[in-house]
């Protein structure tokens, strides 16, 4: 935790975003941040095609899914975790990305339908609410499983 904090504070950006590191809590740190990007770009697609394009929810949220996906691989790969090349190839370790992401698709659309359908939450606001839970499913599960 002080190595978290020491490298936190001292406003070195390089360090705080980019090189390599094992510190799981700067880790979840720019995992966080990241997040934060493919959230917007999930977000972003969920509006577009159910608020816009008035496209049922349960539908939207899959593209939106695929969306938040890319923009999270891509940006976790290249800022939070350094994969091992030799135990993923580029494809596979998408593969192995895309099936946890998927888990947490289907606890999305799980919560969704619970807080839209029997809570009678917009489902804009569901999705806000799924997102904060899978967040931490997401990190750990690619954290244990992909990037030890």
């Amino acid at each position: 935790m002080k190595e978290f904090f020491s490298i936190l504070f001292s406003f070195n950006f390089k360090k705080i975003f980019y090189e390599p590191t094992r510190n799981a809590l700067l880790q979840f740190f720019r995992y966080a941040f990241v997040g934060g990007w493919a959230t917007v770009a999930d977000w972003g697609v969920f509006a577009l095609f159910n608020e816009v394009m008035k496209i049922h929810y349960l539908i939207s949220a899959p593209f939106a899914f695929l969306m938040g996906l890319t923009v999270n691989y891509l940006l976790s790969k290249k800022f939070v975790f350094s994969a091992n090349e030799e135990k993923h190839s580029g494809t596979g370790e998408f593969i192995a990305y895309a099936v946890i992401g998927i888990i947490g698709l289907i606890f999305t659309m799980a919560i969704m339908f619970a807080l839209t359908e029997w809570v009678n939450l917009l489902p804009m606001v569901s999705k806000i609410i799924a997102t904060a839970v899978v967040l931490l499913w997401n990190f750990l599960a690619r954290k244990v499983f992909l990037y030890r």
